[in-house]
């Protein structure tokens, strides 16, 4: 059985791109959660006017990858978990780390993770992700879907995502697809 979990880190199709390498990992779709507006576009978003985040939601298997794993992922290759509205030279409450969960353990699971990642001192500061209910989330666009694999050479795809698929393939290859 499917498990389900949204995570925003940064640009979507940073974060999209990323998981679409893991095994385990059956769907990532961009997407809208966390603020206020419905069925917002991305137009309202970059605006900041809608209290949301570009988040990925992610369907995968658990029984082939934990959510622990997801969310190691999330933080140790995704993007920097330490940077508060901002990665990289995207700067915005819509491009902040945050974790919409939607059952109690997924919040323990997220909790727990975070604690042992800022305990360990991973990161040269603290996690500031967001840890918010999943309430409402709206799929993003379609030209948002899939953007990467659509647009290999876009310049922004070519300075953002390859450092990151580096660190994935760096941190986690045994859970690259094969």
């Amino acid at each position: 059985m499917s498990e389900t979990i949204v995570l925003g880190g940064g640009c979507f199709w940073c974060v999209e791109s990323v998981y679409q390498n893991v095994g385990g990992v059956e769907k990532v779709e961009s997407g809208y959660a966390g603020g206020n507006t419905k069925n917002p576009t991305y137009e309202q978003v970059c605006s900041e006017k809608t209290g949301h985040a570009e988040v990925v939601k992610i369907t995968f298997n658990p029984q082939i990858i934990s959510l622990t794993e997801i969310l190691e992922i999330f933080f140790i290759a995704s993007h920097d978990p330490t940077t508060l509205n901002r990665q990289g030279n995207d700067v915005g409450t819509q491009y902040r780390s945050i974790i919409l969960w939607s059952s109690s353990e997924q919040l323990a699971t997220a909790q727990t993770v975070i604690n042992r990642l800022n305990n360990e001192k991973v990161f040269n500061g603290k996690i500031v992700t967001e840890l918010k209910e999943l309430s409402d989330y709206y799929p993003a666009e379609e030209y948002h879907q899939n953007y990467f694999k659509k647009h290999p050479m876009q310049p922004y795809c070519l300075f953002s995502i390859p450092p990151k698929l580096a660190k994935l393939k760096k941190h986690f290859p045994e859970k690259l697809l094969a």
